[in-house]
């Protein structure tokens, strides 16, 4: 089931694979298996990621990754509603994809088949906008723990540093043979200093991969919501 929803949103053929440099166009979908009682959610406002916190200028540039990727798409899975919905559609866009046809056929064409198993464009957007809860969700997840790493390998360690630092102060007023263990303070103090670069900077490149691999499934489901509310009338 993962396996099927990678080919919706991030498409391993050569067509799409300039979607993980931000292409716009969006993949499509496979029939689900897995099947979740959750009801959806009416539809929200237009959803937007709320992860776009500034990274330190140290940090590296995230990007979408398959670590990330997968976690949000299990999540989707997990919760995938009964009968046809806003997954099934897009199974039938990504069946469609390499048809000679424009972009507003393709949509139509898929609700057309889609129609006669129930679906209507009302709730193709709704489940659509159940889905983006769930990332929601899944973000809120990311972020306590991104907080609970940030408490435990940057702030003890910030603590660490200015204890070993007032030690340096106090030992520097005595004579020359407290010089050598003022050194090892200072040294341990550097050495900290280091280890908690280090550490932000693999905390924010974490936060940024999670916040690239969301915005590429949110971006993807929010375009599908709008042509299906430009084409399916």
């Amino acid at each position: 089931m993962l396996k099927n929803l990678k080919k919706w949103f991030v498409v391993d053929d050569e067509e799409f694979k300039d979607k993980m440099q931000g292409d716009k166009s969006t993949p499509a979908a496979k029939t689900p298996t897995r099947k979740a009682t959750t009801q959806p959610t009416q539809p929200s406002t237009s959803p937007k990621a709320t992860s776009s916190t500034p990274t330190s200028s140290s940090a590296s540039t995230g990007k979408a990754s398959s670590k990330f990727t997968n976690i949000l798409l299990k999540a989707m899975d997990a919760n995938n509603l009964e009968g046809f919905d806003y997954l099934e559609y897009k199974q039938s866009l990504h069946n469609l994809a390499k048809m000679p046809m424009d972009e507003a056929t393709r949509y139509q064409s898929a609700y057309a088949a889609a129609s006669t198993m129930g679906a209507t464009p009302k709730k193709l957007v709704e489940t659509a906008h159940f889905y983006i809860d769930i990332l929601k969700k899944e973000e809120q997840k990311f972020a306590q723990a991104l907080a609970n790493q940030k408490d435990k390998q940057i702030g003890d360690k910030s603590q660490l540093i200015t204890q070993h630092e007032n030690l340096a102060k106090e030992k520097t007023k005595q004579i020359e043979q407290l010089k050598k263990q003022i050194a090892d303070h200072n040294a341990k103090a550097e050495e900290m200093k280091k280890n908690i670069s280090q550490a932000s900077i693999k905390v924010e490149t974490t936060k940024n991969s999670f916040v690239a691999s969301y915005n590429l499934v949110l971006s993807q489901i929010t375009r599908d919501i709008e042509n299906m509310k430009k084409y399916l009338k």
